[in-house]
């Protein structure tokens, strides 16, 4: 079986750690409580016939802040930063995060997740997504999308474990 680190990280009360609960226990709360700190858990999936436990790190606000440890990133194979749609000022460090991101963790997979989309309707998501740069838009509340990013994620991790 392979073991990959993910770390799910973005701007405060985007849902990171709605996306997590939802994909690790297909559950969703209204009010969910701030992370403090770090919550990890992990899933198995399969991919291409190979068992992939995926070790998620749910990390507590901007990785850019001095509160987060750099040794939050060792052993990471991919990201998730996480944005909310309905909130335009939760990508407002994002640039500087990604950054961030790149430099401590060179040839990482990162992945920019949109949440929300349940809040939006169909005109104001299409705007939004004009407006981004996301490889997925979610609604940690409602499902959609969340099992295909991280498939999608542990699939490209497979991926380069097996240099297809």
């Amino acid at each position: 079986m392979t073991t990959k680190k993910v770390l799910i990280t973005g701007s405060s009360a985007v849902g990171k750690t709605s996306l997590f609960n939802r994909f690790i226990y297909d559950r969703f709360s209204e009010r969910p409580l701030a992370t403090i700190g770090l919550k990890v858990d992990k899933k198995e999936i399969e991919v291409h016939g190979q068992k992939v436990a995926l070790i998620l790190w749910d990390i507590m606000g901007e990785i850019s802040q001095a509160k987060v440890p750099r040794t939050y990133f060792l052993g990471a194979s991919a990201v998730i930063y996480v944005f909310d749609l309905s909130r335009p000022s939760t990508r407002n460090n994002m640039e500087a995060d990604l950054a961030l991101i790149r430099r401590a963790l060179p040839g990482c997979l990162v992945r920019i997740v949109g949440n929300k989309k349940d809040l939006l309707g169909h005109e104001e998501f299409q705007a939004r997504e004009r407006e981004t740069n996301a490889d997925y838009y979610t609604s940690a509340k409602d499902g959609e999308n969340v099992e295909r990013l991280f498939m999608g994620v542990g699939q490209e991790l497979v991926k380069g474990v097996l240099g297809d």
